[in-house]
């Protein structure tokens, strides 16, 4: 052969998909996904069929599991130990299977999700029930194929004398499928069956009736009666499973939730870990304790609450948010007629039912074939025990056996196996008693003959045969159901105070971004003093909020963050509090410029109004600013080029909005005039600016009452001012002016705050100096004036903040 000839140039795509469409079909028909008549995959059934070969079942003593293992991969599946081994544990583990088709002796594994020993340590042989699937696999009931290497003979599928698929259920996932059929009841799916052998077309409604739903080896309550209907009508379907707990009562007025029962497929360790995880990360103050008390009895988790605690409050909670309650998708996948197919609960009964047909056609063919051989054989002897004197003479006068069976044939007309029976005979069976045994067995291979060829033959018979040896080994091995089924999903509603124990906190957060919540008793130990901020700092919001409040503290670049006050980290008055960076992550140049604390974000008729450095101004609805996911800043103000927001802050309606710019412009305008809008949105213009100008202030003013506003300075000029100055406009115009513009080092507007005659004011520089000033101290300028000089800028440093203080703190 020429090197020409030994290679052959093709183009990579169509190697690649041809190479691949292969492996495909391969790992989907013979390893991932199991066969709709025995239920098994590939290893499953080819480590049944060696444990049975080799003797290794259930009524003889256990074998090393090594020794099987090696057996499997020596004769049928040429891969690796592990996965042999794997799957036979997975086949002996009760948590896993319905009813396990292999028994163990020492370390299988356990729900907690530990490994099980190596197989050189465990022991295992086939289980009572895992002879049923191999049952007249010798009477040429299936297909067997050459192994791998040719050398032996596999089955192609087990004789499966029950609907083992629904039985034990499957998972697999191959390339492009994938399969997750439950296990059911061994009792209700025997009882489907023989029912759909009565009647073939009954419907999924009547199969219903005594198929009620899966039945998981690990229990629970399944939820969702239309969702188990509906994956026994088209193969997919999705169903609820929760564990079954209950609560108690334990000493000094607390509760215990005990747990007795968790979901299929659920790793009982990795609940618990995530469970306590949720006590150590405060995401659920109520718990107090968590231990797994499971010993050989069975499962039980205890979950102690704290005093006063609602204990069903917390298991809905735990419900909802971990794997105490799952969900389970029906994917009914399994090969049928060598292909993948969806398998609705009628086809798996049909095809299981035509398997069965076929085995038992097959196994009765066998036997009637023996029956009819040995018939034929006792027939023989009969004759010769008849004239057994003549057939003495005939072998005593032959040379040797052949010659002996030749004379017999011709002299006597018996056939060839009749005269090997013969000259085969030992010398004592010749007495005569013998010819009373062989009538009888005549008798009885007769009355066999006509039973197998009447299966063979009526459909009706065989029907009778598969019924009859189904409600056997429903009554040998049925077990109660495990699984409680409820028709209804249930709502799962959590309210707050569940999660969050009701409780008063000093909520503070400084200008730098620190945030915490004190206890009152420590911010009461210090009296309000000595707080704890770095030099340059100074405390932008600090009030008295309940740990089932919220807080929205919104930053300059247009986002603002969601934050549970129970949340926030709890820390000392005198400690320094915790970057709102750590918290949720922030860019270097964000920073707060306004805090509002949230009872609640259903209140009606109430806006959150935001405004920009650029004049845009907008409100929308406080319900909109509830979030569930609050790991990032979220957006709330479109910000054009490098605009940025200044103001934010809790309106109601009817108000009126006053907006002063740096130059001095204030524009009055009802709260009507702005839109609402969603909380993405950019706004609409507020004030009309000059070039060199931006927005300083935004207050909002009660429409009926006379009201004042101090207006102060970059100079530290402060005067007081009546509103009605301003008379009303709308929005988006220029504005009037409200300082008196001076030539040489002109006053710029510091800030705008709306007052009430009986208010204080506190004003504090960049040095820390305070200036405390009550605004009945001061006369009503105009809008010409300049007010009063109070703070020397030049010495006492740049003005950093004003605010009216809180009522109780006026002296």
């Amino acid at each position: 052969m020429t090197t020409a000839e030994r290679f052959q140039e093709l183009p990579l795509e169509e190697v690649m998909g041809d190479r691949f469409g292969r492996y495909s079909k391969y790992i989907i028909q013979d390893r991932a996904i199991p066969d709709a008549r025995d239920g098994l995959k590939p290893v499953q059934r080819r480590i049944l069929y060696a444990m049975f070969h080799e003797g290794n079942t259930h009524d003889k003593p256990f074998r090393k599991s090594a020794k099987t293992v090696g057996h499997v991969i020596g004769n049928y599946h040429p891969h690796g130990d592990s996965s042999v081994y794997e799957a036979m544990v997975r086949l002996s583990q009760d948590w896993k299977a319905r009813h396990m088709l292999i028994e163990m002796h020492g370390n299988n594994g356990s729900v907690d999700g530990d490994p099980p020993a190596a197989m050189r340590y465990t022991e295992a042989r086939l289980s009572a029930i895992a002879s049923e699937m191999l049952r007249d696999i010798g009477k040429r009931t299936v297909e067997f194929v050459p192994n791998f290497d040719d050398q032996d003979m596999e089955p192609t599928v087990l004789p499966s004398r029950f609907p083992n698929l629904l039985v034990n259920g499957a998972t697999g996932i191959s390339a492009g499928y994938a399969t997750d059929i439950p296990p059911h009841n061994l009792a209700e799916t025997i009882d489907a069956a023989l029912m759909r052998l009565e009647k073939p077309e009954c419907s999924i409604d009547e199969l219903m009736t005594v198929i009620k739903g899966p039945d998981f080896p690990t229990g629970g309550i399944i939820q969702g009666a239309e969702g188990i209907r509906k994956a026994y009508e088209t193969g997919k379907g999705k169903i609820i499973i929760r564990s079954k707990a209950f609560i108690e009562q334990i000493k000094g007025g607390k509760e215990q939730i005990v747990v007795t029962e968790i979901p299929y497929d659920v790793n009982k360790a990795h609940l618990v870990k995530k469970i306590d995880e949720l006590r150590v990360e405060k995401k659920l103050e109520g718990i107090a304790d968590i231990r797994d008390e499971s010993d050989r009895t069975g499962l039980r988790i205890v979950i102690e609450l704290k005093k006063d605690v609602d204990g069903q409050g917390i298991l809905n909670y735990l419900y909802k948010s971990t794997e105490l309650q799952i969900n389970y998708n029906f994917n009914m996948i399994a090969i049928h007629n060598r292909r993948p197919t969806m398998m609705t609960l009628p086809l798996m009964l049909d095809s299981y039912i035509d398997h069965q047909k076929e085995v038992v056609t097959k196994r009765s063919e066998y036997d009637l074939q023996k029956a009819k051989d040995r018939l034929h054989i006792v027939e023989g002897l009969m004759k010769a025990l008849s004239i057994l004197d003549d057939v003495i003479k005939t072998i005593r006068a032959s040379k040797d056996k052949r010659d002996a069976k030749d004379n017999l044939i011709a002299q006597f007309d018996f056939t060839e196996a009749q005269a090997e029976a013969i000259v085969s005979l030992q010398l004592y069976r010749l007495t005569n008693t013998d010819i009373t045994e062989l009538r009888a067995e005549d008798e009885s291979l007769r009355k066999t003959i006509i039973e197998l060829t009447e299966i063979i033959n009526n459909e009706k018979q065989l029907i009778k045969v598969i019924k009859s040896e189904l409600l056997d080994i429903k009554k040998r091995f049925a077990e109660p159901r495990r699984s409680d089924i409820e028709a209804e999903i249930q709502e799962i509603k959590i309210t707050l105070d569940v999660l969050v124990p009701s409780e008063d906190v000093v909520v503070t957060v400084t200008k730098d971004g620190y945030v915490k919540r004190t206890s009152i008793r420590s911010h009461a130990a210090s009296n309000g003093q000595d707080f704890a901020m770095k030099e340059s700092d100074y405390l932008l919001y600090e009030a008295t909020l309940n740990t089932q409040h919220h807080l929205l503290l919104f930053t300059n670049k247009g986002n603002y963050i969601y934050q549970p006050v129970h949340e926030l980290p709890d820390i000392r008055w005198k400690d320094l509090g915790q970057h709102i960076s750590s918290i949720v992550p922030i860019e270097d140049s964000e920073e707060i410029i306004e805090v509002i604390g949230i009872e609640r974000f259903d209140q009606e008729n109430t806006f959150i109004l935001t405004a920009t450095r650029s004049g845009q101004i907008k409100r929308s609805p406080l319900s909109e600013y509830a979030v569930t996911r609050y790991s990032k800043p979220v957006r709330t103000m479109n910000l054009k080029n490098d605009d940025e927001m200044i103001f934010a802050g809790l309106i109601s309606d009817n108000k009126e909005v006053l907006l002063t710019s740096y130059l001095s412009y204030s524009l009055r305008f009802d709260i009507e005039e702005i839109p609402v809008t969603g909380v993405k949105t950019g706004g609409v213009k507020g004030m009309n600016l000059k070039d060199n100008d931006h927005l300083v202030s935004v207050n909002m003013l009660n429409k009926s009452a006379e009201q004042d506003i101090m207006v102060i300075t970059h100079r530290g000029a402060v005067k007081r001012m009546s509103v009605s100055e301003i008379e009303i406009s709308s929005r988006a115009k220029r504005g009037v002016v409200t300082l008196k513009e001076l030539k040489a080092n002109p006053h710029r507007i510091y800030a705008v705050i709306a007052v009430d005659s009986d208010d204080t004011i506190k004003i504090t520089t960049a040095k820390h100096i305070e200036e405390t000033l009550a605004v009945s101290s001061f006369t009503k300028a105009d809008r010409y004036s300049n007010g009063s000089l109070k703070i020397d800028v030049s010495n006492d440093g740049d003005l950093v903040l004003v605010k009216v203080l809180p009522k109780e703190n006026n002296e």
